[in-house]
C-alpha cells in the first residue's frame, strides 16, 4: 500500500530578505519556490537552498561583501568620496595630479560621469594641484550638493 506524504508549504515563510510568494517550476528536477526580496527583486530559488539558508537573498548581498556602489548619471557617489584620497601608485600624494618625466611637467586630470578630463600640464606643482582643486569643485561638488537637494522643481 502507498503512502501520501504532504507537500512541503513554505509561501508567506521568509528566509534572509527572501518572502517566499508560492511554488515554481522545478529547477532540474527539484523543487522551487518564486520569492521576493526586500530590495523588491523576485527570483525562483530551490528548497533545498532556501532551508540550508545557502541563499537569503536575490543576489543583492554577499557574505561578507561590500554594498555594489550606486551610479547616477555614470556617476557613482561613493566613488566620488574614493577619488579624494590618492592611489597606491600615485606619485605626487595628490589624487588627479602626476609627474611626467617625458614632459618634465606635473599633468592634471580628473574623472567625471564615465569621462577623464585632463586639465593640463603644469611646470609648477601646486599649480597643478590647483587645477585639480577647482575641478573637483565645478565637477564633483556640484554633483553631490544637486544630488543632496533632490530634484528641483520649477514652480513656474
Amino acid at each position: 500500500m502507498g503512502h501520501s506524504t504532504k507537500k512541503l508549504d513554505l509561501a508567506g515563510q521568509r528566509f534572509g530578505k527572501l518572502t517566499v510568494l508560492r511554488p515554481a517550476e522545478n529547477l532540474g528536477g527539484r523543487t522551487a519556490w518564486l520569492c521576493r526580496c526586500d530590495c523588491g527583486r523576485e527570483s525562483v530559488v530551490p528548497t533545498s537552498r532556501l532551508r540550508s539558508g545557502h541563499t537569503r537573498s536575490c543576489g543583492c548581498i554577499k557574505a561578507g561583501g561590500p554594498p555594489k556602489p550606486t551610479y547616477i548619471d555614470g556617476t557613482s557617489p561613493e566613488m566620488l568620496a574614493a577619488a579624494k584620497t590618492a592611489r597606491k601608485n600615485n606619485t605626487s600624494g595628490v589624487p588627479g595630479v602626476d609627474w611626467r618625466a617625458s614632459k618634465g611637467l606635473w599633468r592634471a586630470a580628473i574623472c567625471f560621469k564615465g569621462r577623464r578630463y585632463y586639465l593640463g600640464g603644469y611646470a609648477r606643482f601646486e599649480d597643478a594641484v590647483h587645477a585639480r582643486k577647482q575641478a573637483e569643485a565645478l565637477l564633483h561638488d556640484r554633483f553631490l550638493q544637486e544630488l543632496a537637494q533632490g530634484p528641483q522643481r520649477d514652480c513656474g
